[in-house]
């Protein structure tokens, strides 16, 4: 460990002061402030491989390791993080830990390209997807009672189950996997994430968490119990939008070491200089975000308050569902909007007319994002078709709103 690592993961040090200091290089007069780009793929290995820190960079890499350090700081996470090729690697390395005749129970409303590689591998491995209303706690819990009878009927006696699961404990004795997104993508709706961990433990139920929304700023899922948290490094963490990167944390050796061998079986493996942009832009988070969540909270109560608007979904609104439950259990509201208007071709006018915000499809950079998320096939139908997903960057807010405004009108 490294000295300035060691002094940031003293716990007087706040997040925002953790992601500055975290993951570098030993100080030394004349030694750099930055880590080196590590662009070797082969290492000089002579014993044991297995034993040798490095020794082929599918595998491992010094390139990668001061920002899964980092992160690792970030998340309380006992254990270095896991970096991915992109967020849906680490979302596929994941899901794949269901056993055949187990169950993933994952929200309706996720993101699309997680529902999408939940389907292929359940039909691949052969277990059961159950989407559910993940706001709803007692639709959750009674998948959750599901699952675990299910398992339970499949580990008795004469059943014929040999196959030890991929659970939430180190001798893997869980029938399957409850996947939390919080707020959730695009409906913003807000899980009860202490409570719905809680039920799955009682059940001996994995536990993942998409934390891309929230950051670690915002809310740490592993100190609530969950086993596994995932992110879209794309977003929020490296923050301007020329990355594609993912990553996944947990304190259970067993579990990181499935996942590390995902990752190096499939070559879902991370590009040096990605990963050190990813580790700059995570210098920034916490200002970036402070300045995008108070943007954002101005644009929802402005679009709640307009004609054309036909309802506004962000956390920070007193008024929506889901205020309450993340007001108790996360340190802010994110940046992240949807609203909806009358039609899918209003909603569509609207994203063309913009011109300072970016119709795009991604999130969390430093720009404006705007986007009619119904325009995706993969999208569930359950998302309304004139439904727009923000997200709220870090410019001038009275110049963001002006043009949306105009848009509007």
């Amino acid at each position: 460990m490294t000295s300035s690592e060691s002094a940031a993961s003293r716990p007087e040090l706040a997040p925002d002061t953790i992601v500055v200091e975290t993951g570098r290089p030993n100080r030394a007069d004349g030694a750099s402030v930055n880590p080196a780009i590590d662009l070797s793929s082969t290492f000089i290995s002579t014993g044991d491989i297995e034993s040798s820190p490095f020794a082929y960079a599918r595998f491992d890499t010094p390139a990668w390791s001061h920002f899964e350090e980092a992160l690792a700081k970030l998340e309380h996470a006992e254990l270095p993080g896991l970096v991915f090729g992109s967020g849906l690697a680490a979302i596929s390395a994941v899901i794949s830990a269901v056993p055949a005749g187990g169950t993933l129970i994952i929200p309706t409303h996720s993101y699309q390209g997680a529902l999408a590689s939940a389907a292929q591998i359940a039909e691949r491995q052969g277990f059961e997807l159950v989407t559910v209303d993940i706001a709803d706690t007692a639709a959750v819990t009674a998948a959750l009672d599901a699952a675990a009878e299910k398992g339970s009927a499949a580990s008795a006696p004469g059943s014929g189950a040999d196959r030890p699961a991929a659970g939430g404990s180190e001798s893997g004795t869980a029938s399957g996997l409850l996947w939390i997104e919080s707020p959730t993508n695009p409906m913003l709706e807000v899980a009860d994430v202490p409570a719905l961990i809680a039920a799955a433990k009682q059940r001996g139920i994995l536990v993942a968490v998409d934390n891309t929304f929230a950051t670690p700023l915002l809310q740490t899922p592993l100190d609530l119990g969950a086993d596994i948290v995932v992110h879209s490094v794309t977003k929020y963490l490296a923050g301007h939008s020329d990355v594609v990167l993912g990553a996944a944390l947990t304190s259970s050796g067993e579990l990181r070491q499935r996942m590390h061998t995902e990752r190096s079986m499939r070559g879902s493996v991370a590009g040096p200089f990605e990963v050190w942009l990813a580790l700059r832009g995570l210098r920034t988070l916490a200002v970036r975000l402070d300045r995008a969540q108070a943007n954002a909270q101005t644009i929802a109560e402005r679009l709640a308050a307009h004609p054309a608007v036909i309802e506004t979904r962000y956390p920070g609104l007193p008024d929506d569902p889901g205020h309450d439950r993340a007001a108790a259990q996360m340190n802010g509201f994110g940046a992240i909007i949807a609203f909806t208007v009358d039609t899918a071709d209003r909603a569509t006018s609207i994203a063309e007319a913009v011109k300072l915000w970016t119709p795009a499809t991604s999130l969390g950079g430093v720009e404006s994002l705007i986007e009619r998320r119904r325009r995706h096939p993969e999208e569930p139908q359950t998302v309304p078709e004139g439904l727009i997903r923000l997200s709220v960057g870090i410019e001038n807010v009275d110049d963001l709103w002006t043009d949306l405004e105009a848009a509007l009108g």
